[in-house]
């Protein structure tokens, strides 16, 4: 481990913590096993974490079983509520840097983009606190009885919610569930990523620092196969939000049948970048790269199909391949670096595979395609061209800095609707051209959770986010997200 690594570590107070927090305590893992954590810019172990169990599993739901049946959390006002999750932002505030560096650290993007992160992370939260107080029911006339029945609707929170994150955004993902469920009036147990999990862990200190009543937060480190599992099926568990790949999702959707626990999946994306003959073509080719090569291309949203008017096609895909060539590939905490190494030595070998893949089936290599050394997990910016609709490349979720181009002689919406929707996903999309009403008309077609125009991945508490098809069920944030936390219920007395 560096000293750089050691000293973080020890400042964070996460050290040969080995814990979880069960019940407003750390504990560890019944089993006494725990997972390595690896810095993905070295491959070196730089701390041990507790591998949750069924056992463990059982015991943190109870806990939140207990705070919400027994009133301890589902008792307290929605002020209350409300002012605990805007104090835990508070925290989070003071403690920026700390958690900024921890996310660099675990997951190897740059240090920027980890501040960033965490940012967002204190503005969600702060969000969130807000609807505490704003969760309303509504009156509702009778269409059939005339006025002898006075009927109303009531919002109540779902129950215990099992929250299940990735490693890609680590803080940002599990402020963004907890947020929504705490406000709701839920109690939760929250499980981090097996690759990610140090921060989440953080973020358990300050709830206890917040004064949340104990059982409504748990915090688990674990394997997905076994922890997200087990929470998955878990007969007390209400309510299910999960954010990962399409294959997982579809496993916790299965699991949650036993009991029809109310169910969240926020999956995958193979989300088009498609500029039109009239785009701008310099903004194009910004918005194209960093939708693509930001955060190492390990966001659900990123513009991995790009297709191109074929008369801008050479000067919008050699400007992106000029940019990918140049981005300056590094330790996460290297002040020069613009994008940091892979999560993973499996996800480095995922994401090398498909660019071999698509090199076996006829795609020709522009730029990149390979390993950056030998230590740590560093992939090329990689774009490839000659593409064709059904490789894997074109049609699968690589979730890596890898970019398929291809060119279109129509410009007609009809045609830039097919490209855009020729895929099982539909999560997310971006337009780039001058006309905006023709962009906005092209928006209307495609199959998309999000369709920026002239723009890719601006994200807002305020708005839902999700996809169709493949790409889950249900929104996050906004509005739509605190609602998938709760339960409606109509009441009608006879007056």
């Amino acid at each position: 481990m560096t000293d750089v690594a050691a000293a973080l570590l020890n400042e964070t107070l996460l050290a040969g913590k080995g814990a979880m927090l069960i019940d407003g305590k750390w504990v560890e893992a019944q089993s006494g096993e725990t997972l390595d954590v690896f810095d993905p810019a070295t491959g070196e172990v730089i701390a041990q974490v507790a591998a949750a169990g069924a056992a463990d599993v059982d015991r943190a739901v109870a806990a939140a079983r207990r705070a919400f049946d027994g009133g301890r959390w589902s008792r307290l006002t929605p002020a209350e509520r409300g002012r605990l999750i805007w104090r835990l932002a508070d925290l989070v505030e003071r403690d920026a840097a700390k958690f900024a560096r921890l996310d660099c650290l675990d997951n190897g993007k740059p240090l920027k983009m980890a501040e960033g992160d965490i940012g967002a992370a204190i503005e969600g939260l702060r969000y969130m606190a807000g609807w505490a107080t704003k969760l309303a029911g509504t009156v509702n006339p009778l269409s059939q009885r005339g006025g002898a029945f006075h009927s109303f609707t009531a919002r109540e929170p779902v129950g215990v919610a099992a929250l299940i994150v990735p490693w890609n955004f680590p803080l940002l993902m599990a402020a963004g569930k907890l947020g929504p469920a705490l406000a709701a009036g839920c109690a939760v147990v929250l499980k981090s990523a097996e690759q990610t999990p140090l921060s989440a862990l953080m973020l358990g200190e300050l709830v206890l620092e917040a004064g949340f009543p104990a059982g409504a937060v748990n915090i688990l480190s674990g394997l997905g196969e076994t922890a997200g599992a087990a929470m998955a099926a878990h007969a007390q568990v209400d309510k299910v939000s999960f954010t990962g790949s399409t294959a997982v999702g579809r496993e916790v959707a299965r699991a949650a049948t036993g009991n029809m626990k109310r169910v969240s999946l926020e999956l995958g994306g193979k989300s088009p970048v498609i500029v039109m003959a009239d785009a701008d073509v310099a903004a194009a080719v910004r918005g194209a790269a960093n939708a693509i090569f930001y955060n190492q291309g390990q966001v659900c949203t990123a513009g991995s199909r790009l297709y191109v008017h074929r008369s801008l096609y050479d000067r919008v895909v050699g400007g992106v391949v000029e940019r990918a060539a140049a981005i300056k590939v590094g330790p996460g905490l290297e002040p020069a670096s613009e994008m940091g190494p892979l999560v993973s030595d499996a996800q480095m070998a995922r994401v090398l595979g498909y660019v071999e893949s698509g090199r076996a089936d006829g795609a020709e290599l522009l730029v990149g395609g390979g390993r950056i050394g030998n230590r740590g997990y560093f992939v090329q910016p990689t774009v490839l061209a000659g593409v064709r609709p059904q490789m894997a490349v074109v049609q699968e979720e690589i979730f890596g800095p890898v970019l398929v181009v291809e060119a279109f002689d129509e410009d007609n919406l009809g045609t830039m609707a097919a490209l855009a929707n020729a895929t099982d996903f539909g999560l997310a999309a971006s337009v780039w051209s001058r006309d905006t009403a023709k962009a906005l008309k092209l928006a209307e077609k495609i199959r998309a959770g999000a369709v920026w125009v002239n723009c890719h991945g601006i994200y807002d508490p305020a708005l839902p986010f999700g996809g169709y098809g493949q790409s889950g069920w249900g929104r996050e944030s906004g509005e739509d997200g605190v609602l998938a936390f709760t339960e409606r219920k109509s009441v009608t007395v006879r007056i």
